[in-house]
């Protein structure tokens, strides 16, 4: 755990949790840290720092060699199977009823255990669907 909660850090857990539902990179969190005095070196040690206490996870986006980073250290997060489409890059929660049939169903036929917060399945969203 970090040893003390700098002015940075706090602006980016802030920022990070409102936008729980983004993978947003370091030079778009630069930027919209940019009016609290957060450099992108403040960024990129925090985001380290963040990474190793489980508060936040390192996520690569198809068709992208950029790094993203997405908060995960939410008590809803925790507890959930996420969804990330692969056209807008939004990440949702899915609905607990299909996620437990789906970590019953693999528990019980190929005798394996979810890790729910670390878990994302990949594919198209019903808004992206529509287009």
């Amino acid at each position: 755990m970090s040893k003390y909660m700098t002015k940075q850090r706090k602006a980016m857990l802030a920022y990070l949790s409102a936008h729980a539902d983004e993978k947003l990179s370091a030079k778009q969190l630069e930027s919209a840290l940019a009016g609290e005095g957060v450099s992108i070196s403040a960024v990129y040690r925090n985001l380290s720092e963040l990474e190793k206490e489980g508060k936040i996870r390192r996520v690569n986006q198809s068709g992208s060699r950029e790094v993203f980073y997405q908060y995960t250290d939410g008590a809803h997060c925790k507890e959930c199977l996420h969804l990330s489409c692969e056209k807008c890059g939004k990440t949702y929660h899915m609905n607990m009823q299909g996620a437990e049939m789906l970590i019953q169903n693999l528990a019980q036929s190929d005798e394996f255990t979810i890790d729910k917060a670390n878990t994302v399945l990949y594919g198209i969203c019903k808004q992206c669907r529509k287009l």
